[in-house]
């Protein structure tokens, strides 16, 4: 893949440092951005046979948007993921029209793949408790089965996703009646901490043989390294296997379980988004696989004129 012009790159690293340091999007997503943005310049410097300096950006056409969208899928690029690559691209190129007057419309114009949302697939709550239950049955060694079930009952009983509860410190034992999240993008929630999540931690934090310091991970390996989410996912597909459950049965699955069954027990979805850390409710809506009847029913039990 070719590199681009050596305008074209300022001009996305001016871009991605407004993206970072006005509207404070996170580190990885910069990262992706880059990856994202940089390949598809590379591309074009390549299939137009010239470098893509600011004025030739704007002679990019229709058929030069297909040939990118097609040679990305011939590398075996699903369709989601080339979504998200063309909105990275329209992103940087409006923001580079506006400040250079050039014109993108052809960038700005060209059709995303389609592709179907996977809706999350949560747990029936037997399968949850007997997921927390029997992962402590995998090792043989108590402070690990301690932990393991430290980490799902985090997932199941907060909603955490497996990077923040893997990403606890130290500091945070013992667990307070309510955790400071900082999640995707930066945002930070509020969430309560039921007993059972901090009993179990507690138990895990009184066997683990390792120095547990405020400043270093709560969760570690067994050499005393930081807990990688592979090693949770690994024990989780031996416990649903143990017990018959789908390959749904991730760590994800248990924050999905989480809201769905916060939402059964009469949650406000309103609470659940929060909860979550969603920025859209349609989110938490498609995340809690929320059907209409019900949402009808928030709707009608919150609106001051239903």
């Amino acid at each position: 893949m070719s590199l681009p012009s050596p305008a074209a790159a300022d001009a996305l690293a001016r871009w991605l440092e407004t993206r970072s340091a006005l509207e404070g999007t996170a580190a990885n997503t910069i990262d992706a951005y880059r990856g994202d943005v940089a390949g598809f310049l590379g591309f074009m410097v390549q299939h137009r046979g010239e470098p893509q300096g600011l004025a030739a950006l704007q002679r990019i056409g229709v058929g030069d948007m297909r040939a990118w969208m097609a040679a990305a899928r011939a590398q075996g690029l699903s369709a989601r993921s080339l979504a998200r690559k063309l909105s990275a691209v329209r992103s940087f190129m409006r923001w580079l029209s506006e400040r250079e007057g050039i014109e993108v419309t052809a960038v700005l114009s060209a059709r995303a793949p389609r592709f179907t949302n996977k809706l999350p697939r949560p747990l029936a709550e037997d399968a949850a408790r007997a997921m927390i239950d029997t992962v402590e049955l995998q090792s043989e060694t108590p402070w690990v089965a301690a932990r393991d079930a430290a980490v799902l009952t985090l997932l199941y009983g907060c909603g955490l996703r497996i990077s923040e509860a893997l990403g606890l410190s130290g500091a945070a034992h013992p667990l307070p009646q309510v955790l400071r999240i900082t999640g995707k993008g930066g945002k930070e929630r509020v969430v309560p901490v039921i007993p059972a999540a901090r009993d179990a931690v507690a138990a895990y934090v009184r066997l683990c043989p390792h120095d547990l310091a405020p400043d270093r991970p709560l969760f570690r390996g067994v050499r005393g390294g930081p807990l990688a989410a592979r090693q949770i996912q690994a024990v989780m597909a031996a416990t649903r296997m143990q017990l018959g459950l789908p390959a749904s049965a991730t760590p994800h699955a248990m924050r999905h379980s989480f809201a769905t069954h916060l939402l059964e027990a009469g949650g406000d979805l309103r609470a659940i988004q929060e909860l979550l850390g969603h920025a859209s409710l349609s989110t938490t809506q498609a995340y809690t696989a929320v059907d209409s009847a019900r949402l009808m029913e928030v709707y009608e039990n919150a609106h001051p004129r239903a």
